[in-house]
């Protein structure tokens, strides 16, 4: 029996650990590596479902597309924590640190 691999499964396993290393970055890095990941895991499982051979490394593509479906979550929960502070403090404090500590002490009511 021929030792048969998906041809896109280490790259999407990558670019999954990627995705949720990068979500800290604005976010926007891990949207956008975790959806590159889920192109590529879907076109595998594409492949591994149209052809009758067995594939010896289907399950890394599904651990690299759950970890990109992580990746997306985390990502968008970091964007919507930046718009909910910047929508706490304004955009004008984000630059000046005594308003910012101002604004924050008006919202927690300290």
């Amino acid at each position: 029996m021929e030792n048969n691999k998906l041809p896109n499964a280490n790259l999407v396993l990558a670019l999954g650990i990627i995705s949720v290393v990068s979500c800290i970055c604005y976010g926007i890095f891990g949207i956008i590596f975790g959806i590159i990941a889920l192109v590529l895991a879907q076109k595998d499982m594409n492949l591994d479902r149209s052809n009758d051979i067995v594939y010896t490394n289907y399950q890394t593509v599904n651990i690299g597309r759950v970890l990109a479906i992580i990746g997306i979550i985390l990502g968008v929960l970091f964007i919507l924590l930046i718009i909910w502070v910047i929508s706490i403090v304004g955009l004008d404090a984000l630059q000046d640190e005594d308003l910012m500590k101002e604004r924050i002490h008006d919202y927690l009511g300290n």
